[in-house]
């Protein structure tokens, strides 16, 4: 952390190599964000490069007193919502999303695999339609697990805001979730149980509950 705070003082003063040991840093969780949001490989390495360089020539804008990985998070956020806005139809690609991949003691259990398996792919197809300000507020909070202040300072946006994006997209998979899901079933659903499985995923509280197990498991 130390290093990080003389390589960003560095890079402010004009060291490109300093500068460099921070992309170095932070390629992979830029990348990842971008991929995450983007769907796509190449455009994902297009937007990484863009970031950089949109952080560099941003450089003196850096208020120390705040998260450095924040700050660039945020510049990648901006810059892949406007690629989406940019675009006809948006696409999220979850497939490596940690919440919906495959925990190891399904593998024994093909049953048990097999409705886990039917949940990730109705939130994958579901996640997939919301708008990118909320499709970037879920990524941010269920697969960074960033805090709403967090959230708030990356989208620069109020974390009353956050947590309203949040519920409003929430909301909006709860209005695509199948005819099953209803609001009945979801007081008998319980994270990691059978009931929650056959009724594939009770979407208004879907994102939490999956939250919950990885938290639980650690």
């Amino acid at each position: 952390m130390e290093e990080e705070k003389v390589w960003i003082r560095q890079a402010v003063a004009g060291d490109r190599e300093a500068f460099t040991r921070l992309v170095e840093a932070y390629q992979i969780p830029v990348y990842n964000l971008a991929y995450r949001m983007l769907g796509d490989a190449r455009e994902a390495e297009d937007a990484a490069q863009e970031t950089f360089l949109r952080a560099y020539t941003r450089l003196s804008t850096y208020q120390t007193d705040k998260k450095f990985s924040s700050w660039l998070l945020a510049i990648a956020s901006h810059h892949c919502i406007d690629r989406l806005r940019r675009r006809r139809f948006t696409w999220l690609s979850l497939d490596e999303l940690p919440f919906l991949e495959q925990a190891a003691g399904e593998r024994n259990h093909p049953e048990e695999a097999a409705i886990r398996q039917e949940e990730r792919d109705e939130v994958r197809k579901m996640l997939d339609h919301l708008p990118p300000r909320y499709r970037a507020a879920v990524v941010l909070r269920y697969w960074y697990e960033l805090s709403y202040r967090e959230i708030a300072e990356v989208m620069e946006i109020t974390e009353s805001a956050v947590k309203s994006r949040l519920y409003r997209a929430r909301e909006m998979l709860a209005q695509r979730a199948p005819a099953s899901q209803t609001a009945e079933t979801a007081p008998n659903a319980k994270p990691g149980g059978r009931g929650q499985g056959q009724s594939h995923l009770i979407t208004i509280c879907a994102l939490d509950s999956v939250a919950a197990r990885r938290s639980e498991r650690r």
